[in-house]
């Protein structure tokens, strides 16, 4: 009797998928909005707050806070991130403010932020800023009502 032997390429195959598996699972597991694999698309958030502009970041300057890569556009920026995260860090997890006031996630425009009391928060678009700006307090005290509820939600509107 001949008995074939078929196992030999299903076990590796299996494994490389479970690695691979895991490894987009581990790259989705920061808390922040990210855009391929990087925090707030990439740009700085220290520039945000403390040169009140939007400066894009740079794969070269990162750091790593709450499972999220962050990128800056200098090593000074990096360090200071480090540093203190937490005054930098965009309030939400960087999804739109406006829509988190409005039990929402949303995704966010680079030149759509604001930075009240030395917070950065960010919004969807212009448009939205706009509105945002007309009642700040106001939408700041309804998202931070919100923000735990629409924190364990896995939909954000595009």
């Amino acid at each position: 009797m001949h008995v074939k032997r078929i196992s030999s390429g299903i076990l590796p195959r299996a494994g490389i998928a479970f690695v691979l598996a895991s490894a987009a699972l581990t790259a989705m597991a920061g808390i922040f909005n990210e855009t391929d694999g990087v925090a707030i698309g990439g740009f700085d958030p220290v520039s945000y707050v403390a040169e009140q502009k939007a400066v894009r970041g740079s794969a070269e300057f990162t750091s790593l806070y709450q499972g999220s890569v962050f990128q800056f556009s200098n090593a000074a920026n990096r360090n200071a991130f480090a540093a203190n995260p937490q005054k930098f860090a965009p309030r939400y997890a960087g999804y739109c403010a406006f829509g988190v006031s409005r039990g929402y996630k949303a995704v966010t425009s680079p030149d759509a932020f604001t930075v009240v009391d030395g917070e950065l928060y960010l919004n969807y678009n212009l448009a939205v800023k706009s509105m945002w700006a007309r009642d700040m307090p106001g939408y700041i005290s309804k998202a931070d009502g919100n923000w735990a509820a629409v924190e364990k939600t896995t939909k954000v509107n595009r």
